[in-house]
């Protein structure tokens, strides 16, 4: 196993930062630098600045804030359930987020923002709870059983929540949940995300527990931890960051998944150790699959959830692969 040295922790964040800035100035509206100071005439330049504080860098942010959340998201539940082809869209967390998001609209429309994130934080532990009681009931002879199981948890769930969604007239809002998109994001409608990078720094501070929790419930026993504590702490950090993300800007397939898997590939499963470069990378990817959702078929865009399916699905069997190529 590589290791990669800590100076390289500063780059990586410089690396970020000006993916972000390029994504200040991608789009269909002309904002740069000329028009940001006055470089055309008939007010433009306010126009451009009205883009920018109102459109582009409440998205970039969105898409920071997403990206990192998800992808510690993606650390933490397979540190748990100690298998690293586990995250919240193949462990039917995120399918039961968009079912609580769907009741929600069906049977309370009024409800502000945070009670719908709350029902779907609370349906996804539910959806969560339900992932992990299966598994104790089957046995798992290989490690590509659990998200097989996720998968076709998440599949029936998802299979009632259109349904109900299909009789009630709410299938364009269901689909909107399930494909990640951040076109729609202005000031105002993004600031829920900050909830998430609140609770990607309380897994940083418990990041030693978990790490501990994820050896299994003997190990942490006998080190003094409370393995109960501790699994049922992180799995509600998991299902608000997931609920908090699909209720601003939908799913993000595979992130929570591909991302800790090649951090791990050169730091190890020390979460501590680890979680700063899967927060920086999962922001750096989705920033970077944005960008080229943007740029594909401009003036046009592709959803970031359709960008991050092909590529995610696509390291996904790269991994399955490279797996059996060791087993082998």
């Amino acid at each position: 196993m590589k290791t990669l040295p800590i100076a390289t922790l500063p780059l990586a964040t410089v690396g970020i930062g000006l993916l972000a800035v390029w994504s200040l100035f991608v789009g269909v509206s002309d904002v740069s630098l000329a028009t940001l100071f006055g470089g055309t005439p008939g007010g433009a330049p306010d126009q451009a600045t009205q883009v920018l504080l109102v459109s582009r860098l409440p998205r970039t942010l969105a898409l920071i804030l997403a990206g990192a959340a998800m992808a510690v998201s993606g650390l933490l539940l397979q540190m748990l359930v100690r298998n690293r082809f586990v995250e919240p869209s193949t462990a039917g967390t995120a399918e039961s987020a968009i079912f609580g998001m769907m009741m929600v609209s069906l049977l309370a429309p009024e409800m502000p923002v945070f009670g719908r994130m709350a029902v779907a934080s609370l349906c996804a532990l539910a959806g969560t709870g339900l992932f992990l009681a299966i598994l104790r009931q089957v046995p798992l002879r290989s490690p590509l059983v659990v998200p097989l199981v996720g998968i076709m948890l998440g599949g029936v769930i998802t299979a009632m929540t259109e349904f109900v969604a299909y009789r009630q007239d709410l299938i364009q809002s269901v689909r909107g949940w399930e494909t990640g998109d951040f076109s729609a994001i202005l000031l105002g409608r993004y600031e829920l995300l900050w909830l998430s990078a609140a609770l990607t720094g309380v897994a940083y501070l418990a990041a030693d527990r978990f790490t501990v929790a994820g050896m299994g419930r003997d190990v942490a026993t006998n080190l003094g931890i409370d393995h109960r504590k501790v699994m049922a702490l992180g799995l509600v950090i998991v299902s608000m960051t997931t609920a908090a993300v699909i209720a601003t800007c939908g799913m993000i397939p595979f992130l929570g998944l591909i991302v800790p898997n090649v951090v791990s590939l050169v730091r190890g499963d020390n979460m501590r150790g680890s979680l700063p470069w899967v927060a920086l990378m999962g922001a750096g990817l989705v920033l970077a699959c944005d960008i080229a959702g943007r740029l594909v078929i401009h003036p046009y865009e592709i959803p970031i959830g359709t960008m991050m399916g092909v590529i995610g699905s696509a390291l996904f069997l790269y991994l399955l692969l490279r797996r059996n190529g060791h087993a082998g």
